[in-house]
């Protein structure tokens, strides 16, 4: 008897530890497979976000690249501009060869005089552009920047388009050489009241082409570029009068249009 029931035992005591191990290596393999669905599904995200990436950095690519060979129809400053004053904006592109050189290099001397050999950031003016005495901080954007910002974004000074502008001005700079961003900017910038562009500017306010302008106007003209919307280049105020003045004298300091030969 005593033999048989110590033989049950045993048997029970197997049929537990059977029993047991059967669970662990259940529970084992269950939690095995949990970890494996949560780097599973990490890693699913991880793709899905850097497809979305890959996507956007392509899509970018294709807002950009094609304007190193086509005019530009408008921008997003000149939409902007027509919805929220329902008028009719003045704007006709005109290639580089049929613009005068005189607004080239005074534009330059006014707003962006390293142009030609930064690569789309000027980042000692950058640095400079904090003023210690006042505390405010002063316009550092070069030619590139603000053409960036005028076709493909808007106004503001909020970090996200700080960020979107800094992104563009890298593909810009990439994607299309010197002269063709001046190119462009002369004819997307703004010089007066829905006027935009160097075409409508140079026909609204001095009755000629853009291949025509002196030296004179086109100093006029520059010199209204930070506040078109308060500067008038066709009846020019005293410090309307005195900028131009100022960027005539900056032409000749930087040679004149030799300056911009290399581009």
């Amino acid at each position: 008897m005593g033999s048989i029931h110590n033989t049950t035992r045993r048997t029970t005591r197997r049929k537990i530890a059977t029993t047991q191990t059967l669970k662990g290596k259940i529970l084992g393999t269950g939690r095995t497979a949990v970890r494996r669905r949560r780097v599973s599904g990490i890693k699913g995200i991880f793709q899905v976000l850097a497809g979305l990436g890959v996507g956007l950095i392509l899509l970018s690519i294709m807002m950009v690249l094609p304007w190193r060979w086509f005019a530009l129809p408008t921008s997003t400053f000149m939409l902007r501009e027509h919805v929220l004053n329902d008028k009719p904006i003045h704007y006709q592109w005109v290639p580089w060869d049929r613009i005068s050189p005189y607004l080239a290099i005074a534009v330059v001397a006014a707003e962006d005089q390293k142009f030609p050999v930064h690569h789309g950031f000027d980042f000692e003016s950058i640095a400079q552009a904090l003023d210690e005495t006042k505390g405010r901080r002063r316009g550092a954007s070069t030619i590139s920047q603000q053409v960036a910002k005028n076709i493909f974004l808007w106004p503001g000074r909020s970090y996200v388009r700080k960020g979107l502008e800094a992104y563009f001005t890298i593909l810009i700079e990439s994607l299309w050489p010197k002269r063709r961003i001046l190119e462009i900017y002369l004819n997307v910038a703004e010089f007066g009241p829905e006027t935009f562009g160097v075409g409508a500017a140079s026909r609204r306010y001095f009755a000629k082409s853009a291949a025509s302008l002196s030296l004179w106007d086109a100093s006029l003209l520059a010199a209204v570029l930070p506040s078109p919307k308060k500067m008038s280049a066709e009846q020019p105020s005293d410090y309307v009068r005195g900028r131009a003045w100022e960027i005539r004298t900056w032409v000749h300091q930087l040679g004149g249009a030799r300056y911009l030969a290399g581009m």
